[in-house]
């Protein structure tokens, strides 16, 4: 009898342990939450530069990006429409990411485009470390502005300063790392 109890006891413990990760399951699947995502960038000659790790937040998508042997300065960074990354010149990104047909720029009256983020700004020994929020993009699927769309999308570091109001790409010059988000 002692032994039933016993066995009886660790199941309906069991049982509420199931029940309650099943819960927590559910919950996590219907709030939208996405674990973090990790891209790694590759330069021109195919080798990598840094990483990026994005992550949903209340507010929109963290993105925290870190890269090395980088010319010194400012450089444009923005996502692009597709997750293609073909190096050396990395057109394959296509456009910035612009579902809801905007012009280019943060200060640009008629934009920003959902890709358009702040500009990296790299040390003088190549270092670049950048951390930002965009409100304009999420990693929940089916979603016009979803990084995950179909074809996915990509970050990509310009060779130069991002001027945030020239359309299409701020001035930003040629496309020098590609990170594909899949």
């Amino acid at each position: 009898m002692k032994s039933l109890k016993i066995v009886v006891t660790v199941s309906l413990g069991l049982l509420v342990l199931t029940g309650c990760q099943s819960v927590k399951s559910t919950a996590t699947a219907e709030s939208g939450s996405t674990p973090p995502l990790e891209v790694t960038f590759i330069g021109a000659s195919g080798q990598t530069v840094g990483k990026a790790q994005l992550a949903a937040v209340p507010e929109g998508v963290q993105i925290d990006l870190q890269v090395s042997g980088l010319t010194p300065g400012a450089h444009g960074f923005h996502i692009h429409e597709k997750a293609a990354c073909d190096a050396p010149t990395f057109d394959s990104a296509g456009a910035h990411f612009n579902p809801m047909h905007k012009e280019h720029g943060f200060l640009n009256p008629k934009g920003a485009h959902a890709g358009d983020l702040p500009n990296l700004v790299v040390d003088e020994q190549g270092n670049g470390r950048l951390s930002t929020v965009t409100k304009s993009v999420v990693m929940l699927p089916d979603k016009p502005n979803s990084l995950f769309k179909p074809g996915g999308t990509s970050l990509v570091i310009h060779e130069k300063e991002d001027d945030l109001k020239t359309d299409p790409s701020g001035n930003s010059g040629k496309r020098i790392a590609c990170g594909a988000v899949k």
